[in-house]
């Protein structure tokens, strides 16, 4: 196996356990609840200060990383970011905040260092499959942590399963600071990073992708509610949820090597928007259906709301000049973040007040606006070493 697969295996991994605290944590917010002796409101202000850390810390991440590489940035964010976990399993309320205002802040280094690795080890006829893989890492780890943590926390307790947390991703920041290194020939940035973060057609791709994410949290945030509204049992639910993020983590990869096939991400990107849409809307008039065809609608829809990730992030990376994939990934991760920080707030509030309809509706306009923003596109510029860089 090349020594590239090697680097992608332990950034997919370090991916993962990023995912379990940003994605895994609420699996255990009745524990937090009790535990910290909080409030419901308050314990989402607690899971909140992740992504608000991440969001925050996106960007600084990806300037180090393009200066200073990712195996230095990977390691330095996880030992920060397994020292605040373990101080959310010593401290109280307060503390566990900050903490994981902290653990969100470290974190971050992995979404743009392990992206920089994938573009620099990989050229563009399988960078699609690559990212693909290091995509579907994230609700791979989420779905673990919501398997394992709540076990954990309702047996040895609330600190445990945080010094679980920070076990895993200590050992994870020590695989990295041991086997991943950077590619013969590599390009450190300089200094120019603001020329990356003004270039209309990143800000174009990062609006897009924030507009993309609205369909893809209302998904994941309303589709339980909205079956067990329509009668279907909690468990029941959870079962076809767990099937739609399965399928969908599988679609990371389908598209991923879509996208290499046809040399072209946003191709593919603007086909499921469009089609993404679409479905959003038969879920829309589907409201009084028969919920078998209401989940025969849901599962392919949520599928497709998952599934577009990679090719986002590898275009952006493929936008940046030469040694600074990081900074453009950073810069696309940031809006991602800040619409999925808004997303489930502003569809819960409009299935309650308006109904399930037109939180759908609405997630249909969010992907033909993403579209929209997306036309016309040139994808993969063949003079760019970005792009023909291949490495074994």
């Amino acid at each position: 196996m090349g020594y590239r697969w090697v680097v992608l295996c332990i950034g997919a991994l370090a991916q993962g356990v990023n995912a379990a605290v940003f994605l895994g944590l609420p699996a255990i917010s009745p524990q937090l609840q009790q535990h910290f002796s909080l409030t419901l409101p308050q314990v989402g202000l607690l899971l909140g200060a992740v992504n608000l850390g991440t969001m925050i810390a996106l960007v600084p991440w990806g300037v180090f990383a393009d200066r200073r590489g990712e195996r230095l940035t990977m390691t330095i964010g996880g030992v920060g970011a397994a020292a605040c976990l373990l101080a959310v399993a010593l401290g109280n309320a307060w503390l566990a905040g900050l903490a994981l205002l902290g653990a969100g802040l470290f974190g971050a280094s992995v979404n743009a260092a392990s992206g920089r690795a994938v573009m620099s080890w990989f050229s563009a006829g399988n960078r699609g499959l690559a990212m693909g893989v290091r995509q579907t890492a994230t609700p791979l780890g989420a779905a673990l942590t919501a398997a394992v943590l709540p076990g954990i926390a309702i047996s040895q307790g609330v600190p445990v399963a945080f010094v679980a947390l920070a076990s895993v991703t200590a050992f994870v920041a020590l695989a990295v600071a041991l086997l991943v290194r950077e590619p013969p020939g590599a390009t450190r940035a300089g200094s120019d990073h603001g020329l990356i973060l003004k270039d209309p057609k990143l800000l174009r791709l990062s609006l897009a992708s924030g507009l993309l994410v609205v369909p893809q949290f209302t998904a994941t945030a309303l589709l339980v509610p909205l079956l067990s509204a329509h009668g279907m049992t909690v468990t029941a639910a959870a079962v076809v949820f767990g099937i739609a993020q399965v399928v969908g983590g599988a679609g990371r990869l389908a598209v991923g090597v879509w996208s290499d096939r046809v040399r072209n991400r946003v191709g593919p990107l603007k086909i499921i928007a469009m089609v993404m849409a679409v479905g959003f809307v038969l879920v829309a008039v589907l409201d009084e259906a028969p919920v078998p065809a209401l989940v025969a609608v849901l599962v392919p829809t949520t599928a497709l709301a998952v599934c577009w990730n990679g090719l986002a992030v590898t275009e952006a990376g493929e936008l940046a000049p030469d040694g600074r994939s990081a900074t453009a990934i950073a810069m696309q991760n940031s809006a991602n973040y800040l619409s999925a920080a808004i997303t489930p707030f502003l569809a819960g509030f409009v299935a309650v007040h308006v109904g399930w309809s037109a939180a759908m509706v609405l997630a249909a306009v969010a992907a033909v606006a993403a579209r929209v923003l997306l036309q016309p596109w040139r994808s993969l510029r063949a003079s760019s070493p970005q792009n023909s860089r291949s490495v074994s």
